[in-house]
């Protein structure tokens, strides 16, 4: 985005929209009140690329849903989505536009996670109701301003973490909180994939397409030149706008947590770095974190981009109790019995249980959005509100900070704060570059 004065400052934004967004929050709030079961909920969307397109797909699955308007930098993007969609819509290069329209009932925001607080944020200050991709923030302060943005509009913000509207995992849930497994001392998953030896290669600034808008991609972050394993997915091996442990650690971590019933660690310890692959990337290609909770448990999530070979028997997740071992992924989970060991009784704890989630309908990212959009019109809190994927995120944030700063860190979930370090504390959020400000 250019600066001049042909670009809308947020601060300009505000400030001139302040009358009018607190108009559209109040209609907005009447006519989500008055409306019926077979209304329509209209959508724009912000961030049209390969995720944000799947999930236009999944609202598509929906009949009282429409998608009303887009927005992107990239117009590749937005013409992409016009084909997916077979119409021709608004569209949009500044989602400040977009938020504009009182005709928007809520918004999709799948842009890059550096994007979601500020997105996210103005979205429920302008009376809508959000549908964010996870993870949800780039920092724990992002998070909490987050959650205190959708309370003081009380708007419905559902984060992406779609395993929360899955009938499989909510029923393993309701398993472990029964006390069969025991006491889960251990819970155990990996993120893997090999991409030594060249991972994302080595690339040199050039000029950006001319379809992009670079400098509003980068938005809050610093200014740089555009490189093409940074847009329009690689981003992801970038620790400016975002990281592996929190694009693919915070589905596991956020089901870990959900299974065990824990909100925080009371503590993090994560070692790793870049060990054998040559590229551009600023985030590591090893790297182990473990959480230990007040409770006397351990979670730990390991991200292996050098090797991808099983890291656990079956499935996605591993809990560990002392009566028997759940695993668990999207279709199915097993509990295989634990039998004692030193000085105990041999035989097995428990009988084996085994489950297959035979509904057919393993999307669960179209659940999801159901989820969503029953909650736009019930005004209940969705499976995966924004406080849930707020402490599930920043366990991910928690891993990375540890990482950064070579140390194990002390946790206190209440404040938001470390209680050993003043570094990690610095790490907690970042100074925008103008004229960007969070809300």
């Amino acid at each position: 985005m250019s600066h001049s004065s042909k670009r809308v400052s947020r601060r300009t934004f505000v400030k001139a929209g302040s009358v009018a967004a607190a108009t559209v929050a109040w209609t907005a709030a009447s006519a989500r009140a008055a409306r019926g079961a077979n209304e329509k909920i209209r959508v724009g969307v912000i961030g049209t690329g390969s995720r944000g397109r799947q999930v236009i797909a999944a609202f598509g699955d929906h009949d009282d849903a429409k998608i009303v308007a887009l927005c992107d930098v990239s117009k590749r993007m937005l013409s992409s989505a016009q084909k997916q969609l077979k119409a021709n819509l608004d569209t949009y290069g500044d989602y400040r536009k977009l938020l504009e329209r009182s005709d928007i009932d809520a918004v999709l925001i799948a842009s890059p996670d550096h994007w979601h607080a500020l997105q996210t944020v103005d979205a429920c200050d302008a009376g809508k109701d959000v549908y964010v991709e996870k993870p949800l923030s780039i920092t724990i302060h992002e998070g909490r301003r987050m959650v205190e943005a959708s309370r003081r509009n009380k708007a419905v913000v559902q984060v992406g973490t779609h395993r929360r509207s899955s009938p499989l995992y909510q029923k393993a849930a309701e398993l472990v909180h029964s006390g069969k497994l025991g006491k889960v001392t251990v819970a155990r998953s990996f993120r893997l994939s090999n991409m030594f030896p060249n991972g994302i290669g080595h690339k040199k600034p050039t000029a950006p397409p001319a379809d992009l808008d670079w400098d509003m991609w980068l938005g809050p972050r610093p200014a740089r030149e555009y490189q093409d394993n940074i847009a329009p997915y690689k981003f992801r091996w970038w620790h400016l706008y975002s990281s592996q442990m929190a694009n693919w650690g915070v589905h596991y971590l956020d089901a870990i947590r959900w299974l065990v019933d824990e909100t925080a660690p009371a503590s993090v310890c994560t070692m790793g770095g870049i060990f054998a692959v040559d590229d551009d990337r600023t985030i590591p290609d090893t790297a182990q974190a473990m959480f230990q909770f007040a409770s006397g448990r351990l979670a730990i999530l390991g991200q292996y981009e050098t090797s991808s070979n099983r890291a656990l028997p079956e499935g996605e997740l591993e809990l560990r109790g002392t009566q028997g071992t759940l695993c668990i992924d999207e279709k199915h989970y097993r509990v295989i019995p634990e039998r004692g060991g030193q000085f105990q009784d041999g035989r097995p704890r428990m009988k084996p249980i085994e489950y297959l989630d035979k509904g057919g309908n393993h999307n669960l990212t179209s659940r999801h959005v159901r989820n969503f959009l029953d909650c736009v019109k019930s005004r209940q809190k969705p499976a995966a509100d924004v406080e849930i994927g707020h402490r599930s995120t920043t366990f991910s944030h928690l891993a990375n900070i540890s990482l950064a700063v070579g140390q194990r860190l002390e946790w206190d979930a209440q404040s938001e704060r470390f209680t050993n370090s003043d570094a990690a504390n610095a790490m907690l959020h970042y100074e925008y570059r103008a004229p960007w400000k969070l809300g």
